[in-house]
């Protein structure tokens, strides 16, 4: 079905997943292989359960200091460019006769800066289904004000999530109940981003993620806080997110880097396929491939071509998507 837009049509199927007990993810993305392959393991969860317009949201940071989605999705690394492409991609994978034409997919404008990302912000919104108007940089009471003032003027239009507290690299302070409390009575937002002890762009899935402080923040303000840097979160506490008041979840590292072990192995595995014998030999010869890597073969087109890297990805990915549906989406 078309993208699922509409401010009261998205608010709906986050009431809907209340009902039933899910996390609406949204699964970052910066290039078609990712964007795929969230699709494809999202379609295969829904044919599972018998619900085959399942929901998802797909999400793109945009001038973010710490990663622009939209500048990767082009090698011309133009976000202007970028984003028109990803929602190319988006139209066209959700028509009605496209293999993910019964899904319901929201498009998610993510860590939306208040500063480098005005003009963005500041026009037309109607492709997008939510947004995130990140002011966590400037000091909490400033933060209050610049976001107050997005949603005055533009909450009408568009789901609004606003970024409470600062969740950058490394976990940092916790935000306080007060704080949460303040922020989502002073603002007006849709959803809260609070600290809860995650990070983004985790190396590995070991933080400390304050469970305790979310259904404590959840308690006073309701369903309405989102998770972000949920690649660190471990995987036995991710089916208990519903239960501790999250209501969506924003994750991306965990598919690259989850996906990038795999590609490494069968390129290794498969060296002399991949770049010629006389490659191979010579990264033997340097001690770079052991003794289980092809370093005969004649190059071949069915391991050198981008087609052939990108599939390896793109089903790492899948895998990796699989194990998060599974434990938001259940009947």
């Amino acid at each position: 079905m078309p993208l699922v837009t509409d401010r009261t049509s998205v608010l709906n199927v986050f009431a809907e997943a209340d009902r039933k007990g899910w996390v609406i993810p949204a699964f970052g993305t910066e290039n078609l292989t990712t964007t795929e392959a969230v699709l494809a393991s999202v379609r295969d969860r829904g044919e599972a359960l018998g619900i085959p317009d399942l929901p998802v949201m797909l999400a793109v940071t945009n001038r973010y200091p710490e990663r622009s989605q939209t500048a990767y999705y082009t090698h011309t690394r133009d976000w202007h460019v970028g984003l028109e492409l990803f929602l190319a991609d988006m139209e066209v994978l959700t028509r009605r006769d496209s293999p993910f034409g019964r899904l319901r997919v929201m498009v998610h404008l993510d860590h939306i800066q208040h500063d480098l990302d005005a003009e963005l912000w500041r026009g037309n919104l109607r492709r997008f289904s939510s947004i995130m108007f990140d002011a966590s940089t400037l000091p909490f009471e400033e933060n209050m004000q610049a976001t107050r003032a997005f949603v005055d003027a533009r909450k009408s239009e568009i789901v609004v999530e606003g970024a409470c507290d600062y969740v950058g690299a490394k976990g940092g302070r916790l935000t306080s109940v007060e704080e949460a409390e303040r922020f989502s009575a002073g603002t007006g937002v849709d959803w809260i981003v609070a600290n809860l002890g995650t990070e983004h762009r985790a190396g590995v899935s070991a933080l400390n993620y304050a469970r305790d402080r979310a259904r404590e923040i959840s308690a006073k303000i309701g369903r309405r806080l989102v998770l972000h840097g949920t690649s660190s979160v471990a995987n036995d506490q991710l089916p208990h997110l519903f239960a501790d008041g999250i209501a969506k979840v924003n994750l991306w590292t965990a598919l690259e880097r989850d996906s990038s072990a795999p590609l490494l192995h069968e390129m290794v595995l498969h060296a002399a396929k991949v770049g010629g014998a006389a490659t191979a030999s010579g990264m033997a010869g340097a001690g770079l491939l052991g003794p289980n890597a092809d370093t005969r073969s004649p190059a071949s087109i069915t391991h050198f071509t981008t087609a052939w890297r990108q599939q390896l990805v793109f089903e790492e990915m899948k895998r990796s998507v699989k194990g998060y549906l599974e434990a938001w989406y259940r009947l």
